[in-house]
């Protein structure tokens, strides 16, 4: 009967699968840049969040008492801010994302969170908050009830806490009061790659020619491409830009593998290649354990029994093995070796920065935290 694979091996399998190179599938420019100048805007605020059942900020928030006061002042209640001793109400900071080409009017989705000392935010509401941008203007206001993805209750000094309940958003719950403007038709247009690369803004720059004409887009850098739309076509540049977005490019990108020590993850890309090398594992295992004692006294003795522990040290050491990758192995190959070897995933990210260190590694490693 033959044996069943371990977890170990199922993990190193995984990882060769995914190190195993595929065939390049073309991706849309769409996917790959964005117009220069065509992007969201951050907004944000300082709000107050009302109708909580007693978790909101302490009277020892005071900007929270300062803030119950002054706007209750706007509505011609005048009132002291030490006098504020509302449990219901929370200071909190309130951001959102414009969208480019957001027009007044257009509902956009809102973050917040808490600024205090408040325990949740659950069923709240946040009261009219206006959104400012870098410039200090004002683009869009929000209001509306905070949605909550967790709870925090507690009684007798035990607590239960999901997630973070200080923090929550509210969908829809800003209008765009004013738009960004941005002259599209100005030509020329420069396309931004989100991954810059050379091989692959000379191929989009490639591509946009051969469909639009000659001299319609070239590569200034890794980064930009720079579109000259033909003078029949200036005044439309959204079906211009439609009709780039659509092309299909093949991408590149520098080899790469990613590991994570935490998890014992590889992820290893295409074109990751290994030098001639030779891979020496091992493994080592310690455990300490603690075993109760009892002494007894002596028959008839005046001593007492004593209680105490005993703590036994053994060590236990995998035999090792030699393994030779000829010169242009890929990682399948690697983790195919080590999974003979009985390796687990954290020992390939182990070797994986050994191999590094060497300089027999052709590719960029990236180590997650």
């Amino acid at each position: 009967m033959p044996a069943r694979p371990t977890s170990a091996a199922l993990a190193l399998a995984l990882a060769a699968a995914l190190a195993a190179p595929a065939p390049a599938a073309a991706a849309r420019v769409k996917e790959l840049a964005d117009v220069v100048g065509v992007r969201e805007n951050a907004l944000y605020g300082y709000g107050l969040v009302v109708g909580l059942a007693g978790t909101g900020d302490s009277e020892r928030v005071l900007f929270t008492q300062q803030s119950v006061a002054g706007m209750l002042g706007r509505l011609g209640i005048r009132i002291d801010p030490k006098d504020v001793r509302s449990r219901n109400v929370a200071a909190v900071m309130v951001t959102a994302r414009l969208p480019p080409f957001a027009r007044p009017g257009t509902r956009i989705d809102v973050a917040v969170a808490s600024m205090g000392n408040a325990r949740s935010l659950a069923g709240g509401l946040l009261l009219v908050t206006p959104l400012s941008g870098g410039d200090g203007k004002v683009y869009a206001v929000g209001q509306g009830p905070v949605q909550v993805a967790g709870y925090d209750a507690g009684a007798g000094g035990a607590e239960l806490r999901k997630n973070t309940p200080t923090s929550g958003r509210v969908a829809g719950g800003a209008t765009v009061e004013r738009a960004v403007d941005f002259a599209l038709g100005q030509a020329p247009l420069v396309l931004a790659l989100r991954r810059p690369d050379l091989t692959t803004a000379t191929r989009v720059a490639a591509a946009v020619n051969a469909k639009l004409g000659a001299g319609t887009a070239r590569a200034l850098d890794p980064a930009a491409v720079e579109l000259s739309p033909p003078a029949a076509r200036r005044d439309e540049a959204v079906g211009f830009l439609a009709e780039v977005e659509l092309l299909e490019v093949e991408a590149d990108q520098r080899a790469r593998v990613v590991v994570s020590e935490r998890t014992g993850t590889v992820v290893a890309g295409e074109g990751v290649r290994l030098r001639p090398v030779a891979v020496a594992h091992g493994g080592l295992q310690v455990r300490v354990q603690r075993d109760p004692a009892v002494s007894q006294p002596a028959p008839f003795g005046a001593g007492r029994t004593v209680e105490s522990t005993r703590d036994r040290a053994a060590a236990a050491e995998a035999a090792g093995g030699v393994v030779a990758l000829p010169a242009a192995a890929s990682v399948e190959d690697l983790a195919r070796a080590l999974d003979l070897l009985g390796a687990s995933p954290r020992d390939l990210v182990a070797v994986l920065e050994a191999i590094r260190a060497a300089g027999a590694l052709d590719a960029d490693l990236e180590v997650l935290e």
